[in-house]
C-alpha cells in the first residue's frame, strides 16, 4: 500500500510527495542506525509492503553524540522525544544500535531511551524492538541480561521451530532472517519469565522472535528490514578493518552472489505485527493506552 513519511532525511532530500491517506497506522521509528538514511529506506521499501497504508515519523535521542551523521542535521530532520510527546501512535519500531560490546547503562543515551520506554507504555499502541533494542528492551522489561560473544553472529538464519498458535507467525511456515551482532541474551528456554514467549527460535542463534501480549512489546533479535546487499557491505567493511569476520553464514550462493532469501518472511512478519495492531485496537482507547 502507499507510506507518507512525516520527516526524515529522505523525504528532505528527494521531496517524497505526501498522498492523501484516510486512515493510515501511523508508526514511530526510533533510529538508532548510524546509517540514517538507509535504515530510513529500508524501512520505507518494508512497509510500504503491507495491505495498510502507513504513516512513519523518525525520532532520534538528543543526547547521543553522533560520529558519522551531523547533529544538526539529525535534529533538523528528525523529532525528539519532547516534540511528540503529547501524540499517539499505532506503533513503536526501535532499530538496532551497533553498542552491543557495551554495558546497557555505558549508552550514552541509555537514560532517553528509557524514557522513551517508558512514554510508550500510555503513548503507543504495541512495540517492535530490533536487534540491540531487542536485548536492551528484554532487559529492562525482564532483567534478561546479554553477553558479549566471542565470534560476531553474522549471516542469514532459519527458524529451527515456530509458534504456529502465535498471530505473529500466521502466514510463516518458514522465518528467515538476517543477523548481524556482537552479543545476545542469556534466555533460558525452560524457564522463561511470565508473560514472555518465544514465537520462532534456532538453536544456534537463540530465539529470533519473542512477544509479551501483557507488555504490548515484540522482540526481533536480527534485522528484517535489511537490503539484499547490506550484509555483503558490513562484511567488506569490516576485511578493510581487519577486524577478522567470517563471511556472513548462508548469504552467498555458489557462484558468491547474494540470495535475498528472507524478504518474503520480512514483510509477512511486519505484516502480521501491523495485524496485532489493528486487532489490539479494539480493546483500548489510543488515548488511554497504558492496559
Amino acid at each position: 500500500m502507499t507510506v507518507n513519511v512525516k520527516n526524515g532525511f529522505v523525504k528532505s532530500q528527494h521531496q517524497l510527495p505526501a498522498q492523501k491517506l484516510l486512515n493510515p497506522v501511523k508508526i514511530l521509528i526510533l533510529n538508532l542506525m548510524p546509517t540514517k538514511q538507509t535504515t530510513e529506506q529500508q524501512f520505507i521499501n518494508l512497509l510500504s509492503q503491507v495491505h495498510q497504508d502507513v504513516e512513519i515519523t523518525f525520532l532520534y535521542t538528543k543526547t547521543h553524540h553522533f560520529k558519522t551523521t551531523d547533529q544538526d542535521q539529525v535534529a533538523k530532520c528528525y523529532c525528539s522525544l519532547q516534540q511528540i510527546y503529547d501524540n499517539y501512535y499505532d506503533g513503536l519500531i526501535i532499530t538496532g544500535a551497533p553498542v552491543e560490546q557495551i554495558d546497557f547503562s555505558a549508552v550514552d543515551y541509555w537514560d532517553e531511551f528509557l524514557a522513551i520506554k517508558d512514554w510508550a507504555t500510555t503513548h503507543v499502541g504495541q512495540t517492535v524492538n530490533e536487534c540491540w533494542a531487542a536485548q536492551a528492551a528484554l532487559y529492562t522489561d525482564f532483567a534478561i541480561p546479554k553477553v558479549v560473544l566471542k565470534h560476531k553472529l553474522f549471516g542469514i538464519y532459519q527458524a529451527s521451530w515456530i509458534d504456529s498458535n502465535c498471530q505473529l507467525s500466521f502466514k510463516l511456515p518458514r522465518f528467515t532472517n538476517p543477523q548481524s551482532r556482537h552479543s545476545q541474551s542469556v534466555i533460558n528456554r525452560s524457564a522463561l519469565p511470565s508473560g514472555l514467549s518465544i514465537v520462532a527460535d534456532n538453536l544456534f542463534t537463540g530465539p529470533l522472535v519473542l512477544h509479551s501480549g501483557t507488555k504490548r512489546q515484540t522482540y526481533f533479535t536480527g534485522h528484517p528490514e535489511y537490503d539484499a546487499d547490506t550484509l555483503d557491505l558490513e562484511y567488506h567493511r569490516d576485511l578493510v578493518k581487519n577486524e577478522g569476520v567470517a563471511a556472513p553464514a548462508n548469504y552467498y550462493n555458489r557462484e558468491h552472489q547474494v540470495e535475498n532469501t528472507w524478504q518474503a518472511s520480512s514483510i509477512q512478519l511486519y505484516q502480521n505485527w501491523i495485524d496485532l495492531i489493528e486487532s489490539e485496537e479494539l480493546n483500548y482507547d489510543k488515548k488511554q493506552i497504558a492496559l
